[in-house]
């Protein structure tokens, strides 16, 4: 995986700050890929309980993330029991590495 251990636990601790302690996220995309080059950050949070304020908390982390990891795009999404199931949240699940 193209992060540093240290981005690792950025992500981590930010997105569990933002949608609690029972949150869970999953780097997907060209990240995973060692030999890629460049590409976005892509996340997928989930969580077993419905999210408040879904697509305000989702901003927010983006925000925070730019902020504390320098300005780089950042593609997030939410899948929490309200969320209807799309093909890509299942790639991200079935190829994502969690954090």
């Amino acid at each position: 995986m193209r992060l540093s251990n240290q981005t690792q636990t950025i992500i981590r601790d930010t997105v569990r700050e933002i949608f609690g302690s029972d949150a869970e996220v999953l780097v997907f995309g060209s990240r995973t890929i060692d030999s890629a080059r460049g590409g976005d950050i892509d996340l997928l949070v989930q969580t077993s309980t419905p999210i408040p304020q879904r697509q305000r908390k989702t901003l927010k982390l983006t925000a925070r993330l730019q902020m504390r990891l320098g300005d780089q795009p950042i593609d997030v999404l939410v899948l929490d029991p309200e969320t209807q199931k799309e093909p890509v949240h299942e790639e991200a699940l079935r190829t994502g590495i969690r954090l």
